[in-house]
């Protein structure tokens, strides 16, 4: 077969823990090719992610949060390239996630917020954005959504198989990788549910370490009237909303208490949908925020009874890996390559999807949908 085409792609992705703008660079055929460049993350101000927590409400105008959101992830693009002597010229494309807000497949609606078009003129480069809605148009969850990069990267890397790559954001998602069989799901709660009792009780925006749940014990009773919901009974693929879950059954207990129980919720959700996989991991590697966290991450490890090991044990730069799948997914986008297949999301057959808007001198637009 003949090589395809590289291209060097900027990703960006802020994920349902609505803390910063991670973007990375990357050259890729969309296939099997990949060579990491630089990683970077931008905090949001804490205005606009107050803001974004928020919604969908009615009392917030969505159209200028929507701009802000917009706009900072195109000065994060510029502030990248500058730090990194980058020439923004010799990028071929920008991947745009932008920043979901919500997320109902049950209902075939999901919604992030970003202006691919705004940032096409903005920076005068072709983005594709609106990654997710093509799946959901043909049956599917819409997420988890990188589980094609997930499996290029373990392909490059050489990784022993059956291997799950575990992302723990907002939400956990789970990919399993065996040579062709490809299979994912949101496996339930993330960091969210513990960043928003630390942040409510402690004033903190999150677990640093887990050093707070550590000094508490796990609410055995709370925790099984949090694993009582209907979605861990839900065979996969399946995926749900940042919001899905409450702390309300919990909500007398301590600080401390809190949030040693809702990092067991994590992990026992994890632990939960890994009795489902088709096949069973030699070993599992987390990637995203919550594996910074040393007290998630020994539950983690109790609870699979398997080995639980960091990106970057392996090599990887795991603040990046969603950033990069983005890129990766956009260069496939332009390529008319599948982003999910059944086995991920559920969609009726393989399919690909985002949206590339080209810049036009004057502001207008110039969207094409990529079906």
């Amino acid at each position: 077969m003949a090589a395809r085409e590289r291209f060097t792609v900027i990703g960006l992705m802020s994920g349902t823990s609505m803390d910063a703008i991670d973007v990375a660079l990357l050259e890729t055929d969309g296939d099997a090719y990949l060579a990491w460049g630089p990683h970077a993350s931008t905090p949001y101000p804490s205005d606009l992610r107050s803001a974004l927590l928020r919604l969908p409400a009615d009392d917030v105008d969505v159209i200028r949060i929507e701009r802000e959101v917009t706009d900072l992830h195109s000065q994060a693009v510029r502030a990248f390239c500058a730090e990194n002597k980058i020439d923004l010229a010799t990028v071929d494309v920008i991947g745009f996630h932008g920043q979901t807000i919500k997320h109902e497949p049950q209902q075939g609606r999901t919604w992030q917020l970003g202006d691919g078009q705004r940032m096409a003129n903005t920076l005068a480069k072709v983005v594709v954005n609106n990654f997710r809605q093509n799946d959901m148009d043909h049956g599917g969850q819409g997420a988890p959504f990188a589980p094609t990069y997930h499996r290029a990267i373990v392909r490059v890397r050489g990784v022993p198989q059956p291997i799950a790559v575990l992302n723990i954001g907002g939400v956990s998602n789970v990919t399993l990788i065996d040579g062709e069989l490809l299979y994912a799901c949101d496996c339930g709660p993330g960091n969210a549910l513990i960043d928003d009792w630390v942040s409510a009780r402690c004033g903190v925006p999150f677990d640093d370490g887990g050093r707070i749940a550590a000094t508490g014990r796990v609410d055995e009773h709370g925790l099984a009237m949090l694993l009582s919901s209907p979605y861990f009974r839900q065979s996969g693929p399946k995926s749900m909303d940042r919001n899905a879950f409450s702390s309300d059954a919990i909500s007398g207990l301590s600080p401390e208490d809190g949030a040693a129980t809702l990092s067991a919720f994590t992990a026992a959700g994890v632990a939960a949908e890994a009795q489902r996989l088709p096949r069973q991991p030699k070993e599992w590697i987390v990637v995203g925020g919550g594996r910074l966290n040393d007290y998630l991450m020994a539950e983690l490890r109790r609870r699979l009874g398997a080995p639980v090991k960091t990106a970057e044990t392996f090599g990887w730069a795991g603040d990046a890996i969603e950033a990069q799948a983005f890129g990766y997914l956009a260069v496939r986008s332009i390529l008319k390559l599948p982003l999910s297949w059944p086995g991920t999301t559920g969609v009726s057959e393989p399919v690909t999807g985002g949206v590339r808007c080209d810049p036009v001198p004057d502001g207008s637009r110039a969207e094409t949908a990529l079906e």
